[in-house]
């Protein structure tokens, strides 16, 4: 097991996941064996927004500092990197919603790979021994034949989406970078996740979004939904950041890797899950053709045996909780923005 992770590249951490893992890592530090006092940077775009990084608690932290740069510029990212030397880097920075790539497939595109293929020649010039992990997806795997259920890191890719097509290039560009340069690569390939600070175009955030308004009597007791019929895998994302610290520490090697829960679950079962966490009873349920997709991916649902053999990561937090917290999340957050206290 690695000890040396005192210097932390983090891209894209004012996000959902990028907030979550800065904050599990100053939580861990202990745990982390740090030789010297640990150092975390947090790369965002000007003008981004700091709620998360707020949320998280990281704009109080000394050892926190954010960086101001955009992964499309290339001569940015060489002057990030040689000025930061890290040690670790976890690149997250991406657009990430699925939906936009179909209006927005340029700007995906560039932000995607462009900004992959910019840091990792940053990092082959000035960072060359760092340990890279790089946030793939399981989008990648698309069309998933009912036979080949739960996938595995061998399925073939049949990618659906735009987006999933650039998280195939950022995923093959990583394993060129590993077999060319000797960049010690972490490609993970992760199954659905969520959490509190989930963005609302994400369908769990958005249920417990709605629901929270429905029960503040925000709105009337209609939700939006897209593909009900649709099944995916979900894990906590404060599980999902302590699955990529765990494979940056034990420095596991390009794979790639699997990280889901192992379980199946239908958007149906979400939404009614997320209406019984809110106590809310007689929803009209509407379905938004915007919420619906060119190409829709009907079920992802992973194998993730290889990397719990490789690191003893189990998922510990109960989809049950997750939901729970969401939707405390957004309620709290619309009673702060409205003013209306819960009855």
């Amino acid at each position: 097991m690695r000890n040396l992770m005192n210097s932390v590249l983090i891209t894209g951490v004012n996000g959902f996941v990028g907030s979550h893992l800065a904050e599990h890592i100053f939580d861990q530090q202990s745990r982390l064996e740090v030789p010297a006092p640990l150092e975390v940077y947090g790369l965002v775009r000007r003008g981004c927004k700091e709620d998360n990084l707020r949320e998280a608690g990281l704009l109080e932290k000394d050892h926190f500092h954010m960086i101001m740069g955009d992964l499309t510029d290339p001569y940015r990212m060489l002057e990030i990197v040689d000025k930061i030397r890290p040690n670790t880097v976890f690149h997250l920075g991406a657009q990430s919603y699925v939906q936009l790539s179909w209006s927005q497939p340029i700007e995906t595109i560039r932000s995607n790979v462009e900004g992959t293929v910019n840091l990792l020649e940053a990092v082959r010039k000035f960072s060359p021994e760092a340990i890279v992990q790089i946030a793939c997806s399981s989008e990648e795997y698309g069309l998933i034949q009912e036979e080949e259920l739960p996938v595995d890191e061998d399925n073939p890719l049949r990618p659906l989406s735009p987006y999933a097509v650039t998280k195939i290039a950022v995923d093959f560009i990583a394993y060129q970078y590993y077999r060319s340069y000797g960049l010690r690569v972490i490609r993970t390939r992760a199954f659905n996740h969520t959490g509190p600070r989930r963005g609302e175009e994400f369908v769990v955030s958005t249920f417990c979004k709605q629901a929270a308004e429905m029960q503040l009597k925000l709105k009337p007791k209609k939700i939006k939904v897209g593909n009900l019929e649709a099944l995916r895998d979900f894990t906590d994302v404060r599980d999902m950041v302590r699955a990529y610290v765990l494979a940056a520490v034990m420095d596991i090697g390009p794979g790639p890797w699997n990280i889901s829960s192992q379980k199946a679950r239908s958007m149906q079962e979400v939404l009614d899950m997320v209406l019984e966490v809110a106590g809310l009873k007689d929803v009209e349920i509407v379905q938004d053709p915007e919420r619906m997709r060119p190409s829709d991916v009907p079920v992802l649902w992973g194998d993730s045996t290889k990397f719990r053999n490789a690191t003893g990561w189990e998922p510990e937090i109960p989809f049950r909780s997750t939901i729970r917290d969401t939707y405390y999340y957004w309620l709290a957050l619309l009673e702060s923005q409205s003013g209306i206290t819960k009855a």
